[in-house]
């Protein structure tokens, strides 16, 4: 899985790699520092995270099953019937058998903090239907999932939500 924090390193490990090429083979003749390779990497640093979030789909820091798809390519699915053991990590790894999956979230109980048996899975719009065919009705650690595409929540206003 690349993450953006590996995605970070790999740019940042590419930066010295730079840096080191630079300084020890194209320019032998030249005199370079230590001082001078350490800020071109410290420099990079910083440049890292920023190429990784403006270009995320570049074939340099993501692979095809990981690419992030944009706020239009992107729908969620409700999961419902959730074993209540399940966790994001076990819900992510079975959606992503089917489709490319951008978040997981699992409700809980706001009281108490247990989980409630349901939740939603965010992924690429051209993934949501095989999702739905091959994970609805199916079992899932002794549950038997409802999986379907989740319904737009209503704007929350002031007259539809009183304080206590």
């Amino acid at each position: 899985m690349n993450s953006p924090k590996s995605q970070t390193v790999i740019v940042a490990v590419v930066f010295a790699i730079i840096a080191y090429i630079v300084a020890y083979i194209v320019a032998p003749t030249m005199p370079v520092s230590s001082t001078l390779v350490a800020g071109l990497v410290f420099i990079s640093a910083f440049i890292a995270p920023l190429i990784t979030t403006t270009s995320p789909t570049s074939s340099l820091t993501s692979t095809g099953a990981d690419t992030a798809a944009s706020d239009e390519d992107a729908r969620t699915l409700y999961v419902g019937n959730l074993p209540y053991r399940a966790n994001e990590t076990a819900v992510r790894e079975l959606f992503a058998n089917h489709g490319s999956v951008l978040s997981v979230r699992l409700m809980k109980d706001k009281h108490t903090g247990k989980r409630r048996g349901f939740g939603f899975v965010e992924m690429a719009a051209d993934d949501l239907d095989k999702a739905i065919t091959a994970l609805n009705d199916t079992e899932f650690q002794q549950r038997t999932l409802k999986v379907r595409e989740a319904k737009e929540r209503p704007e929350r206003t002031d007259d539809n939500h009183q304080e206590d």
